[in-house]
């Protein structure tokens, strides 16, 4: 008998997605493994820290399979040419202060654990971070984090106060002509194959910034056409994936995140974690999941005000996951995961295929530069378990699948995590992503560019040199 098959129309037929989006430069790996340093590669380089052997950290990561490492390189502090020079080059690492109990606010947090009580040149810092990069074979995705909380570790408010002071319709401008300088700095010490993007800053839509409509899109296209060589792009925290077309124009790449919370915003709903000034706070949802013996929120006192200014993270979440009980807030989690198991599942995977889409339209590489659950206490380990550690394999499967070029194991797959000592599921999946086949695009990019582009030296415009 022989088998027919109805036409149903153009909607089942199926097209081949797991090409790259994009074409990447041809001196870049075929697929970015990256692992988010943010700024904590400058922020916890304290003695027995994290990042205190940035050459030692490199080489971790290049025996775990990562090929990429994505920072705030803190281009307004370092050429933002804000008169901050001299503390470019001995920058106080403070963290965020010391609390009343003889210890370090933000020490339940992720990103915010800093200790500090040391200083850093970070124009030094930089170029030692580009040599240990070299010498491991990795490459670097630089972005800024400036406008929405590097400056709060440090011990002077002086870094904040001078990007602040910039009016906000001149903050992009401000920021490309920063990434110019550094950008040329950079050439100049040799390392310009060592970037794989830039990023005019990390997730503006929850930055202190005007929407990127507001001036920086115009700013993309400038920086782009100083620097056509490179990827130059900005990315989003949220970007919208029902409407993806209402994106401005200007990206050189999709550098956007993918989070899933899920069952994880519904107890920040509860608990109330993420608001401010909430009277009656803790709530008695709250106050049930803190450890025994938490301090009042009045004992245990505030910040310098200053820096509730300088972060988008609250009084409220500060003083909440520093208390929390970790096993607590875990069994909350995972008792109530199981109606949300699938939504989260499909709201990754709709999320991906959304930036994909767009980026495949835009005939840009696409990246998943942070994922996938959301954040959490520093000593949580719900996504570091096996639910969280399956909706990653889970995001990684179908980024590969739409084509998507560079992703994150996880946002939490860094030296500064706990999940950087599960290191036989980062080198499997690492090597899973490696194995991907890119498909013909990724032998393709500036091939089909003009021969007139030319990318001018440091020494044709203003040299910043580290």
């Amino acid at each position: 008998m022989t088998e027919t098959r109805r036409y149903l129309g153009s909607g089942t037929t199926e097209s081949d997605t797991s090409s790259l989006t994009g074409a990447p430069p041809l001196h870049l790996p075929q697929r970015l493994t990256i692992t988010l340093w943010d700024f904590s590669w400058y922020t916890r380089a304290e003695d027995g820290g994290p990042y205190a052997d940035l050459d030692a950290t490199c080489a971790k990561a290049a025996q775990l399979g990562y090929n990429t490492v994505r920072i705030c390189a803190a281009p307004l502090l370092l050429f933002g040419d804000l008169g901050l020079e001299d503390l470019a080059a001995d920058l106080e690492i403070e963290g965020l202060g010391k609390s009343p109990d003889g210890g370090f606010y933000g020490r339940g947090t992720r990103w915010y654990d800093v200790p500090g009580g040391y200083r850093v040149n970070v124009r030094e810092r930089l170029l030692e971070l580009f040599d240990a990069a070299a010498r491991h074979g990795m490459v670097i995705i630089l972005a800024s984090w400036e406008y929405q909380q590097s400056p709060v570790f440090a011990r002077s408010p002086r870094w904040f106060d001078a990007i602040d002071a910039v009016p906000l319709n001149g903050r992009y401008r401000v920021l490309a002509d920063a990434w110019d300088r550094l950008i040329a700095a950079v050439t100049a010490a040799g390392h310009r194959e060592r970037i794989a993007m830039v990023e005019l800053h990390n997730e503006v839509d929850f930055s202190i910034l005007p929407a990127l409509a507001d001036g920086g899109s115009e700013e993309l296209h400038r920086l782009r056409e100083l620097h056509p060589d490179l990827l130059i792009t900005a990315s989003y925290g949220k970007p919208p994936h029902l409407a993806m077309h209402t994106l401005p124009d200007g990206f050189g790449a999709a550098q956007f995140h993918v989070y899933s919370y899920g069952v994880l915003d519904a107890l920040q709903k509860m608990i109330d974690i993420r608001s401010e000034g909430t009277s009656n706070f803790p709530n008695p949802s709250l106050s049930a999941l803190l450890r025994p013996h938490a301090p009042s929120v009045a004992e245990y006192g505030r910040l310098d005000d200053w820096k509730y200014r300088a972060t988008v993270v609250t009084d409220q979440m500060l003083y909440g996951y520093d208390w929390i009980d970790p096993d607590a807030w875990d069994t909350w989690l995972y008792n109530e995961y199981g109606p949300y198991r699938e939504v989260m599942r499909r709201e990754i995977d709709s999320r991906v295929i959304a930036i994909a889409a767009w980026a495949r339209w835009k005939s840009i590489p696409a990246v998943v530069g942070e994922g996938w659950i959301g954040y959490t206490p520093l000593n949580g380990t719900f996504e570091e378990g096996p639910v969280g550690r399956n909706l990653a394999e889970g995001g990684i499967k179908t980024a590969l699948e739409q084509g998507v070029w560079g992703m994150v194991l996880c946002s939490n797959a860094a030296p500064h995590h706990p999940l950087w000592s599960a290191e036989e599921w980062q080198q499997r999946m690492n090597n899973y992503i490696l194995a991907a086949p890119a498909g013909p695009e990724s032998s393709r990019y500036l091939q089909s560019q003009q021969p007139s582009m030319t990318v001018l030296a440091p020494s044709e415009r203003t040299s910043h040199a580290f």
